[in-house]
């Protein structure tokens, strides 16, 4: 990296890798708020489904009658069977969603476990500046973390800029 780096020190790269898996944290408490919202929606929508199931014609227990086109009231069944079905449609793709949700908070979570362990490993080592900025600069590459800020430049972003800036720097991805 440029000039800039010379300022980097050992216990600022801690303080990154800290930062980053806050910020992860973070994210998965946000998801998590999102994904528990979805899971009440489905549960409204499944109590929805739930009543009118139970507001069919079909479903009410008494003496039986001739079996016509149209039910109770001059309504047609089907139309409510309809409407069920696209409540079961949105429900599964919420439920899809969740899911995802799912997938990705414990990717983040995963990710922040790791940059947690890598501060502790670089708090623990006896590394010059240089080696600890490389070995984070290589976590991230390893780890896609830039994948995981869309608002934030990681070291790894800043140093293939700085190495484009600059080709004499080179920096393995």
């Amino acid at each position: 990296m440029g000039e800039d780096a010379n300022s980097v020190s050992v216990d600022e790269l801690l303080e990154y890798c800290r930062t980053q898996a806050g910020l992860l944290s973070g994210s998965v408490e946000r998801m998590g708020a999102e994904a528990d919202a979805l899971l009440d929606e489905i549960d409204d929508e499944m109590a929805a489904i739930r009543t009118r199931l139970e507001e069919r014609p079909d479903s009410v227990t008494g003496p039986e009658s001739p079996s016509s086109a149209v039910g109770p009231g001059g309504r047609e069944p089907e139309v409510d069977l309809e409407a069920i079905e696209e409540l079961e449609a949105d429900l599964e793709q919420k439920q899809t969603i969740v899911e995802a949700k799912q997938a990705r908070m414990d990717a983040f979570q995963s990710l922040a476990a790791d940059y947690t362990d890598l501060a502790t490993t670089l708090q623990q080592g006896d590394e010059e500046w240089r080696d600890a900025l490389e070995r984070v600069i290589q976590f991230e590459a390893d780890h896609d973390a830039p994948a995981y800020f869309q608002d934030r430049q990681t070291l790894l972003e800043a140093a293939v800029a700085d190495s484009d800036a600059d080709p004499e720097l080179g920096v393995d991805e």
